[in-house]
């Protein structure tokens, strides 16, 4: 499972070790990871043009240490330094001992349009706000260089913590992070300015739960639910679907694709959608009663193309099993009634209805997704999986989030959204948590859209159909 850890966790461990190291070896051991990174990057060292952009932080140390590495394998090393008189100074000694220059920011665009390599090492994991403007002209310098950049534990001018950006940032092709993941790494906005992220262990003692958890196969496959030799598909689970409506029977159709894929022994079907359900899947169990009348089900999923039909939510949100609540049914859920069940209940909304759950605009949410998941988790009392390029998942009560980045741009698709929460519904009829169900599914859906779509276009019954593909790789 890959971890993340917030700022002041990282600080606290980098003290920790610091005061049992010689004083500078902490960063020269980072510095080493990212000389390392770099050279990998370039392919040929010797005789490569290589740009530093130095802040005045530790960050900037790092990149001048690395710079001297680099320098004194025969690479052209320049130094532009944004605050010469603050430049790290031990550093800086090092760079110009192994023949490396300095530049002025003026002075900085011809080499850009010249370099190899870029190394950001502007701001540090403690930057806020943005990048000031003689910064952020040098990150749009660095952006039309034909040059890779390398970001120096976190692009420079993105929030490490929570993901925000607030500001010009650098775009990096490359980070090179030191010790842990930072929460911006793998939470949208930042994410996307990340690029690729290659971690750098410098020995630092970190805590046992982390600030945001990313699940790898191993994880899942652990997760995943297996039936054994005295299975049934009783014992296995029976997931109940409260989804479509004569407008949108498709919604119903695509929940209940997601479901039979999604580890539960029967899915059963409640709604007016229930000719086009059996007409596509003969196997699901047809109710023509409503949810509080439709038989024992051991998790049920509510929403999709619902409409308007408040009482199936109430009657879904009155029983005393675990609960989806997805698209029409987060508006018509009452919030009141969600806190007050004693079952798990799992929220799947994108940033369009967590905006409208938590009263903002659509944008605000976009840009404080990790805030804005763990707001609408403690307002309802519930399980949150917040949709997206790169999906969160939070718990009721304070833990780690947990964070999907498995997906494709090609799952932003009509349908897509009602296969990932029948394939949730299955895994929580199954007996997973909320918290696990939701991870799960996410992970599973979106490897089965990268399948799917191979680079071309997809519906989301295609997606629905590479569910059983990503299933087994993720096993095994």
């Amino acid at each position: 499972m890959r971890t993340a850890y917030s700022v002041e966790t990282v600080r606290a461990a980098e003290r920790e070790l610091m005061a049992r190291l010689p004083e500078g070896a902490l960063m020269r051991r980072a510095a080493a990871g990212l000389a390392a990174a770099c050279a990998d990057l370039l392919g040929r060292v010797y005789g490569s043009r290589v740009v530093l952009l130095v802040g005045s932080g530790d960050n900037g140390g790092d990149a001048l240490y690395a710079g001297a590495r680099l320098a004194r394998r025969g690479a052209g090393v320049t130094a532009v330094l944004l605050a010469p008189d603050r430049a790290h100074p031990e550093g800086l000694a090092a760079l110009l001992r192994a023949g490396g220059t300095t530049a002025a920011p003026e002075d900085a665009e011809p080499l850009l349009r010249r370099a190899g390599l870029v190394v950001d090492g502007i701001l540090g994991i403690g930057g806020k706000g943005g990048l000031r403007p003689d910064a952020a002209r040098l990150a749009g310098l660095a952006a039309a260089s034909p040059a890779p950049v390398v970001s120096v534990d976190l692009p420079s001018g993105v929030e490490a913590d929570t993901g925000e950006v607030l500001g010009d940032a650098v775009h990096a092709d490359l980070t090179v992070a030191f010790g842990t993941h930072k929460p911006g790494l793998l939470v949208d906005p930042a994410h996307g300015y990340a690029g690729s992220v290659h971690l750098v262990d410098i020995g630092l003692d970190l805590p046992e739960r982390a600030d945001l958890e990313a699940l790898q196969h191993a994880d899942v496959a652990r997760l995943l639910p297996r039936p054994g030799a005295a299975s049934d598909k009783y014992r296995r689970g029976v997931v109940g679907i409260a989804a479509g409506s004569a407008r949108y029977p498709g919604a119903a159709v695509l929940a209940v694709s997601g479901a039979l894929r999604g580890g539960a022994g029967a899915v059963r079907y409640v709604g007016p959608a229930a000719d086009a359900v059996i007409a596509r899947f003969p196997e699901t169990l047809v109710s023509g009663e409503g949810p509080a009348k439709a038989g024992r089900v051991q998790a049920w999923v509510v929403g999709p193309g619902i409409g308007e039909d408040a009482s199936a939510v109430a009657e879904v949100l009155a029983s005393d099993v675990p609960v989806l609540i997805d698209a029409d049914a987060l508006r018509l859920a009452d919030r009141e009634a969600v806190r007050a069940r004693s079952a798990p209940t799992l929220l799947t909304p994108h940033a369009g209805e967590a905006a409208a759950l938590l009263g903002v605009s659509r944008e605000s949410v976009e840009q404080a997704r990790l805030a804005s998941v763990r707001e609408l988790a403690g307002l309802y009392g519930a399980t949150v999986l917040l949709k997206g390029a790169t999906t969160l998942v939070a718990g009721p009560v304070a833990g780690p989030v947990r964070v999907n980045a498995t997906g494709t741009a090609w799952l932003a698709t009509a349908g897509s959204g009602d296969v990932l929460s029948g394939l949730t519904g299955s895994l929580l009829a199954s007996g997973l948590s909320a918290l696990d169900a939701g991870s799960v599914a996410a992970y599973l859906h979106g490897l089965a859209g990268r399948y799917a779509a191979d680079g071309a276009p997809a519906g989301a019954h295609d997606v629905a159909a590479a569910i059983p593909e990503a299933w087994r790789d993720a096993a095994g």
